[in-house]
């Protein structure tokens, strides 16, 4: 019987979408950040593509449940990223993250996630150095962002 190796992160690649919120403040472009519920580290809005739901409405959905914000996600994504996450099971996935902008409006009062993540405005540029996913600061630092 062979065991399976630790650095296997399986061949089959899951669907993530995510919301990358966007605002402008003084000419320049903020990007919001939140953290994980579990270890804190910087990420972005994000969620398991689902049948039925167009990504750009899944990612803007996700930024409303994880950070309370409402607003307009781009029908095209801005790019791609890959990431790995392990699963609450256990195992371990790659997962391929496509990224839409999100136009923030508003803020709700309360929201699903409310109290289970910190979240912080950023400049753009700032980001990538602050997130934990190396394929999410590599996006992050080649994009160029203007105001949606």
């Amino acid at each position: 019987m062979s065991r399976p190796r630790s650095a296997d992160w399986g061949r089959r690649r899951r669907q993530q979408c995510a919301a990358l919120p966007i605002r402008e403040r003084d000419g320049e472009i903020h990007v919001m950040l939140i953290t994980t519920r579990g270890r804190g580290h910087w990420v972005i809005p994000k969620g398991w593509a689902e049948k039925g739901v167009a990504p750009h409405d899944l990612a803007a959905r996700e930024a409303y449940e994880e950070a309370g914000l409402l607003g307009r996600a781009q029908e095209e994504p801005l790019g791609v990223y890959c990431s790995r996450k392990r699963l609450p099971n256990g195992r371990r996935v790659t997962c391929q993250v496509e990224v839409y902008a999100l136009a923030v409006e508003a803020r709700a009062e309360d929201w699903p996630e409310r109290g289970q993540r910190r979240k912080r405005w950023v400049p753009a540029e700032e980001a990538a150095e602050l997130v934990f996913d190396p394929g999410l600061a590599d996006f992050l630092q080649g994009l160029r962002l203007t105001a949606v």
